[in-house]
């Protein structure tokens, strides 16, 4: 069955990071003409839009920066009188981190939603994966099943929007081999919660990024952590 225009059309929540960028290049792949969401949430990461805008240029992916806040922060992303973790690889699966930040997800796919309702598009795209979610109760499959139903329910033509999460039972080390056959620009990508300088190399997204390029024998395009 042919599909329309409007079905082609595709909101993509681009961070800047591996897994945004990845499922970029797989709406893409699959025929989508997405429109990528960056959002400025207050994050102390903020380096990684300017990635994500490199990113969307580079796909020649129209793209919409949204300007949130969340005053009252909750999450060392936003608080930076609280402590990024710094801990072994072997323990970051335990617990809720405190990065995490509370409805993030929730608000940005119902941004999305709201958005590709209006210009009559057909897909939503979310890079999350099974490593968030081990950690991030919002990037788990039962959320997104769940979801799925409330923009049925919960908007005017929201069951003609489908919500694709590609990399939902995926690692870091298979998404990675994923975007290089995709040929996705890793060296356009940030994954340092930190956001100095340089990656600092210890916090949980850093050693996930290290750790899977490791694994697979290659050489990280840009990232040369630099233990701060």
């Amino acid at each position: 069955m042919r599909v329309s225009k409007n079905k082609k059309k595709a909101i993509v929540l681009l961070s800047g990071g591996i897994d945004s960028a990845v499922t970029l290049y797989l709406a893409r792949k699959k025929g989508f003409h997405p429109t990528a969401l960056i959002f400025d949430y207050g994050q102390r990461h903020r380096k990684e839009i300017n990635f994500a805008k490199r990113i969307a240029r580079k796909t020649h992916s129209p793209y919409k920066i949204i300007k949130l806040s969340f005053p009252w922060k909750g999450s060392s992303l936003l608080d930076r009188k609280m402590r990024i973790p710094k801990r072994p690889f072997s323990d970051i699966k335990r617990g809720t981190p405190s990065t995490y930040v509370p409805g993030r997800n929730l608000i940005f796919l119902s941004i999305a939603t709201s958005f590709a309702e209006t210009i009559k598009g057909g897909a939503i795209f979310t890079g999350a994966h099974t490593q968030d979610f081990s950690g991030y109760p919002d990037c788990r499959k039962a959320f997104f099943d769940i979801f799925k139903k409330v923009i049925a329910r919960g908007t005017k033509d929201g069951k003609h929007i489908k919500v694709y999460s590609p990399l939902l039972d995926k690692n870091k080390k298979e998404i990675i081999k994923i975007g290089l056959r995709l040929k996705v620009p890793f060296e356009l990508t940030w994954s340092c919660y930190k956001g100095g300088m340089h990656p600092c190399g210890v916090c949980d997204s850093c050693l996930f990024r290290t750790r899977a390029f490791k694994k697979l024998g290659i050489r990280d395009p840009y990232y040369e952590p630099r233990p701060s």
